[in-house]
């Protein structure tokens, strides 16, 4: 962390950052809350001498403070090193509790997931488990019916996205929850369901009884917490089987020393982030507003992907013909701005995007995406400045990518 705590520019070699589903700048209010426990009360939390008690006592009131946001006992709340962790653990963790305990082995999920869910129910199949993936209509969004008339008998869990990394489009989790629910108890039994929120904390509810949702998995430098962090909310009574075993921390569901002060700085950032989350709204759907408009009006080939209002409100996803996404966003890094192409999550092995072809995008057009989110920090003159340039950097990268003549 630099000197000057109150800076929010993550990346020193972007002047405009439009890269918040990526990660997000660490709220001072979270680095203060965090400083003692770097510096002078560093100790173990299983330690039994005072000073151990004290990074405990720390950490349970963090757990209560994320557990009062999730309006969820404390003890149902788990720690974990980010939003990957707290996915595999409760897809994992619950498919193989329930096939022990014989509640089946059907993994139902939808396309458009983060690879953190796919990968996991794929790696699921190597134990004999069968994972069917729901799709998607022209937006990225599967309806409750849809979702409760795929449960099946020998369905042991449910994942569904509150909402997409890439596009950002907002899927009905409440309505699609309470489906699966009156599903389960026609056909008997208890089917967990999990939801993958990790976009969803600035600007949408994590009320986990309003949502019915049993499982869910946020990342902490996604809403202003430090990386290296996570949560899982594990409702009481879920069977599990923890992936990580050891000491028996988190109530033997992840082993390991808990990071006393991410989890500090965490619960800070996560009340700050749900505080503010009306006013974020407002704040970022108007400045995306504003650059998705002027876009249009200078580049009218644009395709906007994702739900035209189901969808975060930080959150815009264009695809251009012509070119590929990961050229444009090299040019606008070049341009001192700083967006992204999809996941950065996948960047490493970029390919088309699995969310694009799955909501019917053309292959020519998914190759040329380019996803922006904007921050608390994004101001209308960067908006604006952003606008200006956009155009003639599409430009230049096509040109670049045309047959050269013969």
């Amino acid at each position: 962390m630099p000197a000057d705590e109150s800076s929010t520019t993550p990346n020193e070699g972007a002047s405009i950052y439009l890269d918040s589903a990526a990660s997000t700048p660490l709220r001072p209010e979270a680095y203060r809350a965090m400083l003692p426990f770097l510096q002078t009360e560093f100790a173990n939390p299983s330690a039994h001498h005072s000073a151990g008690r004290r990074a405990s006592e720390a950490l349970e009131d963090a757990r209560h403070r994320v557990a009062r946001v999730f309006n969820a006992e404390p003890e149902e709340v788990v720690f974990t090193s980010g939003g990957t962790e707290s996915i595999n653990a409760a897809i994992k963790g619950v498919a193989f509790a329930q096939r022990d305990a014989g509640g089946g082995h059907h993994i139902l999920t939808t396309a458009v997931e983060h690879h953190a869910v796919l990968h996991s129910a794929r790696f699921l199949e190597r134990f004999g488990f069968e994972v069917e993936e729901l799709p998607v209509d022209e937006y990225g969004r599967v309806s409750p019916e849809e979702v409760a008339a795929a449960v099946r008998r020998d369905t042991a869990l449910v994942s569904v996205g509150y909402a997409n990394n890439e596009v950002g489009t907002v899927q009905p989790i409440a309505a699609i929850a309470a489906a699966v629910a009156a599903r389960a108890t026609a056909l008997g039994k208890r089917i967990p369901f999990h939801t993958d929120a990790v976009q969803a904390a600035s600007s949408h509810p994590l009320d986990v009884q309003a949502l019915g949702v049993d499982l869910l998995s946020l990342s902490g430098h996604k809403f202003g917490g430090p990386k290296g962090t996570g949560l899982l909310y594990m409702r009481r009574g879920i069977p599990f089987l923890e992936l990580l075993s050891g000491g028996g921390q988190e109530r033997q569901r992840r082993s390991g020393t808990e990071n006393v002060p991410g989890n500090v700085g965490l619960a800070v950032a996560l009340e700050l982030a749900q505080a503010d989350r009306e006013g974020f709204t407002v704040r970022t759907s108007t400045l995306r507003d504003r650059l998705l408009a002027a876009i249009v009006e200078a580049c009218p080939e644009a395709i906007v992907n994702g739900h035209p209002t189901e969808r975060l409100p930080q959150a815009l996803h264009i695809c251009f013909s012509g070119l590929e996404g990961e050229a444009l966003v090299d040019e606008l890094d070049r341009l001192g701005i700083a967006a992204s192409a999809g996941a950065a999550c996948t960047s490493a092995t970029w390919e088309p995007s699995h969310v694009l072809l799955a909501m019917g995008v053309p292959l020519e057009l998914a190759i040329g995406s380019l996803r922006m989110s904007l921050w608390s920090t994004t101001t209308a003159e960067q908006v604006d400045h952003v606008a200006q340039v956009l155009p003639g950097a599409v430009s230049r990268v096509r040109e670049a990518a045309l047959p050269a003549p013969r």
